[in-house]
């Protein structure tokens, strides 16, 4: 079996064990889902989603972002941790946003990148979810659970990003990340990777290396 051939089962077992292939994080525009994916870096997005109700309260677009201060921000996100420096760039990335792209957040990831604090993880998730196109969001569920079945190797996000793009189908791959995701915090975790609960055991290298080593021991 071939990588190619490999990513097609796993895309087709998680779409059956989480129908719903959607981004855990809570927003309601484009620049709201940019600000709470720049806060979930080391930080759960539960934890984001309990945060976010009341800064975009106090900041309800991008003009009351620009208006405000890092300061200011950095009041109401303390609880998502590097605040300070979440702070400074989610306030950078609002005025670069309206002195740049006139205040539109941009659909490549090229000219994503350029903004205050943003990768390509936060990059791929905005022009996938916001925009529809083809994404690979490499966080570390991604990686370790596509390492784990053979798909990718190693740990750097953008090699992982780029290895995936080669085996994935384009139009499957945004939601195929966000399933791995659900799939990695409740079967594949990393501190376990509960086989014998898991959707993708079948052709699982991972899965299939444990068996050899059961037999052997």
């Amino acid at each position: 079996m071939n990588k190619k051939e490999r990513a097609l089962l796993a895309v087709e077992a998680l779409k059956q064990e989480y129908p719903d292939g959607i981004c855990s994080l809570q927003y309601t525009d484009p620049l709201q889902l940019l600000i709470a994916t720049r806060l979930s870096a080391q930080c759960t997005d539960a934890r984001v989603n309990l945060v976010t109700p009341e800064l975009f309260g106090r900041f309800p677009d991008l003009e009351a972002f620009v208006q405000g201060s890092p300061e200011e921000i950095e009041t109401y996100i303390h609880s998502c941790g590097l605040y300070k420096t979440k702070a400074r760039d989610i306030y950078a990335m609002c005025c670069q946003l309206k002195e740049v792209y006139g205040g539109k957040v941009p659909d490549t990831i090229e000219e994503l990148v350029k903004l205050p604090g943003v990768g390509r993880k936060t990059a791929n998730l905005v022009v996938g979810d916001i925009y529809g196109k083809p994404a690979v969001v490499t966080d570390t569920h991604c990686i370790r659970i596509c390492g784990r079945l053979g798909l990718s190797e190693g740990k750097d996000p953008a090699k992982v990003e780029k290895q995936l793009r080669e085996v994935l189908p384009a139009e499957e791959s945004n939601a195929f990340c966000h399933r791995l995701v659900l799939h990695g915090r409740a079967v594949c975790t990393a501190r376990q990777a509960k086989c014998s609960e898991c959707c993708m055991r079948s052709f699982c290298q991972w899965a299939e290396k444990q068996d050899d080593e059961g037999v052997k021991s």
